[in-house]
């Protein structure tokens, strides 16, 4: 395919022809292209001047990265697309005509992007969950030993004011029911 024929092809695919960021993309795709030096020796990708003369990746992410092959790019092929050879790695410069493969770069897929989101709120609102459960669980608990505490704390201090009533008035508890005894014998008579 000409080169565009090859960025309508990409296009109605949902991507563009591809940019290279670095030298590890470039070693990718050389790569997975060796399994197609049979059908062509080499494939298009996205770079083109703009009028200006400027080279730009048509997916307008920054040209920090180049890969020429020796002698290349000459000023006088303005007219002229880009080809990323099969064989070595290398970018030339074709006429935009010539019959090339062509590789495409996709965007992240927004559909994938929002099962991810998805998945992520949910794992989040679990773990809210849990940390709530979990501090109602602890509120629960400390509430039910400080009630327990209290209890206890309670049952001792009203000992603790028996005994000293029982100290103070020098009597026990077996003189106080004997006492009681005698009282309601009295009052029978």
């Amino acid at each position: 395919m000409s080169w565009a024929q090859s960025v309508t092809q990409c296009v109605q695919s949902g991507g563009m022809l591809a940019s290279v960021e670095d030298l590890a993309e470039s070693n990718f795709l050389v790569e997975h292209a060796d399994l197609y030096t049979s059908k062509t020796s080499g494939f298009w990708i996205g770079i083109y001047r703009n009028v200006n003369g400027q080279l730009l990746w048509q997916d307008n992410s920054a040209l920090d990265f180049v890969n020429w092959g020796e002698g290349q790019p000459l000023e006088d092929q303005l007219d002229d697309c880009v080809e990323l050879s099969a064989l070595s790695g290398y970018w030339n410069i074709l006429p935009c005509s010539s019959q090339k493969g062509f590789i495409c770069k996709k965007p992240k897929s927004a559909k994938t992007d929002k099962a991810h989101g998805h998945m992520n709120m949910w794992i989040l609102l679990t773990l809210v969950l849990f940390i709530l459960l979990g501090m109602g669980f602890m509120i629960y608990f400390l509430s039910k030993i400080k009630t327990q505490n209290k209890t206890e704390r309670e049952a001792r201090r009203r000992s603790t004011l028996i005994e000293y009533s029982h100290v103070l008035t020098g009597s026990d508890d077996e003189n106080y029911s004997t006492n009681d005894k005698e009282k309601n014998e009295h009052s029978m008579v």
